[in-house]
């Protein structure tokens, strides 16, 4: 088996062994794939064209060109890239205003269909757009550019911290880089954090509240607090529309003037919360324990709780003056001596409902369900009108 040493027509440099076999068609697709060029014939040291294979001795030492004259090494003193079109000299790239240096191999080789193959496989193939260092001209983001440059270089996609892959992707879209492209989407996917269902601590939504200016409305709509202690804390105003407070522990709770509208209480403890002004239209509070809670506000807002499910509620003793409890579900709630004085009770399913010691002086009671229902001890008497439509 002969072997011989190649090199890139006028360079005595980085010159690559090879085997010699087949025809000369092999041996100039194996000089293209070592040497980086695009082979096109092969002269002896003193110039001589090879055309045929056999006139190849073992340990010849051999020049490689893409087409143009042979150039003797020995004598032409001019630098390797202005003497070749070789892909593998030097150029620098200004991209964005960031300086990379790197080879025309590198741009070419890994992805040659690419848009960076096509702007840099020929020398003149950018034209003119150089800086006044001499560097091609690239309006990209140096920051996405970086870790394609890095994949044309060894193959593998390194992203360093603080580089959104997103924007790799579009750069590597861009350039055309389709091997990448898929190595980035995969990243992309793995980085995303699994959805996390997992309730709200009261140490996490402490810290929340600490870091919300007391003018900012607090939007926690939807937001998941199941089992939380959140008692005595100061939790006015806030949007819990549609969240999960079930079987929350918000005894003492200054929940004033909070939207609580179709949220789910169930099972939660709210003894001795300020409830003044609260909105629970339609919400869920199945079972929860509103002990001495103040619904009264001396301004006059109401707290509005119609339509919501109160059934098995113990309500007892809480203060309800002017409360709207219309079509909302009280079967077997204890409302033992509330202040439902002026209270809206209209269409109110109070079956079964302890009601015994309440106040309910101008109570609008009209089509509400009291089969059932303990009226025992109560302060006032219950007049006929407030009961008839």
């Amino acid at each position: 088996m002969r072997r011989v040493t190649l090199f890139v027509n006028g360079s005595p440099r980085n010159g690559k062994v090879v085997a010699v076999y087949g025809t000369l068609s092999d041996l100039l697709s194996v000089a293209s794939n070592k040497l980086g060029i695009k082979a096109t014939s092969v002269y002896n040291g003193k110039g001589g064209l090879i055309d045929d294979i056999a006139l190849i001795r073992d340990d010849d030492v051999l020049f490689v060109c893409e087409g143009e004259p042979f150039i003797d090494p020995q004598t032409d003193v001019r630098p390797h890239e202005e003497l070749t079109g070789s892909h593998t000299d030097w150029l620098t790239l200004n991209v964005g205003g960031r300086y990379f240096t790197t080879t025309r191999s590198t741009l070419v080789n890994k992805e040659p269909d690419s848009m960076l193959a096509h702007m840099f496989k020929d020398k003149d193939a950018w034209g003119n757009k150089q800086d006044h260092r001499g560097a091609f001209l690239i309006d990209r983001s140096p920051e996405y550019f970086e870790p394609i440059l890095n994949y044309l270089r060894h193959g593998q996609l390194i992203v360093n911290d603080g580089i959104n892959l997103l924007g790799v992707l579009e750069e590597a879209r861009f350039f055309g880089i389709d091997s990448l492209i898929e190595h980035l989407e995969i990243a992309i996917k793995n980085s995303q954090p699994a959805e996390d269902h997992s309730p709200i601590s009261r140490k996490e939504f402490v810290r929340f509240l600490l870091a919300t200016p007391t003018k900012s409305e607090l939007r926690c709509q939807g937001l998941n607090f199941s089992g939380a202690d959140l008692s005595r804390l100061d939790l006015r105003y806030i949007n819990f529309k549609m969240a999960n407070l079930s079987r929350c522990n918000l005894a003492h709770a200054n929940l004033c003037c909070a939207n609580l509208e179709r949220a789910d209480l169930s099972g939660s403890v709210l003894d001795c919360a300020n409830l003044q002004g609260v909105k629970m239209l339609c919400s869920n509070a199945e079972g929860a324990s509103l002990k001495g809670c103040n619904f009264e506000d001396p301004s006059g807002l109401k707290a509005n709780l119609e339509g919501a499910n109160l059934k098995g509620v113990d309500m007892e003793g809480s203060q309800m003056t002017g409360i709207n409890l219309r079509v909302a579900t009280l079967k077997n709630a204890k409302l033992k001596n509330c202040n439902l004085r002026g209270a809206t009770l209209a269409g109110t399913d109070l079956e079964n409902c302890d009601l015994s010691g309440c106040d309910l002086q101008e109570a609008n009671l009209r089509g509400s369900n009291v089969k059932g229902a303990i009226f025992e001890e109560m302060l006032t008497p219950l007049h006929m009108s407030q009961s008839v439509r």
